[in-house]
């Protein structure tokens, strides 16, 4: 009859091994079957009446008029763009400003490679006038 030894040691992990990610996947999947499960048992539960009110359009309590696929002016699109552009660029500045010592002139050369991307965005809005506002 042969005895096995348990060790008193702990089972290690190599900290960079896939094994830390088990939690989040467990939570990740939790939350999966609990979401699909909300919306599977309202979808049987909640109410079935069709009525012509439910099944009109509805934009902020307007009436809705004209076609949905007509032509959208250039100029929302523009400013979508601008939004962009300047939210991007307040993202990446802060944690430059934060560890530019640490960073160096490499650093400093990525974020001026950044500023030339940004300004060339920037300069294309204004060429296609989107910071008039005229209309």
């Amino acid at each position: 009859m042969y005895l096995l030894q348990v060790s008193n040691t702990a089972v290690t992990h190599d900290p960079d091994s896939s094994f830390w990610y088990l939690p989040i996947a467990i939570q990740l999947i939790f939350a999966i079957i609990f979401v699909a499960g909300m919306m599977g048992v309202t979808h049987w539960l909640g109410p079935k009446r069709n009525t012509s009110d439910k099944l009109e359009t509805f934009a902020s309590g307007i009436k809705s008029h004209g076609d949905a696929r007509q032509p959208m002016a250039i100029k929302y699109f523009l400013v979508a763009i601008l939004f962009v552009l300047f939210d991007v660029e307040v993202i990446f500045f802060y944690p430059y400003a934060v560890n530019f010592k640490a960073l160096g002139w490499s650093g400093f050369g990525a974020v001026l490679m950044f500023i030339a991307f940004f300004l060339c965005g920037f300069i294309y809005i204004i060429k296609k006038g989107a910071l008039k506002w005229e209309d």
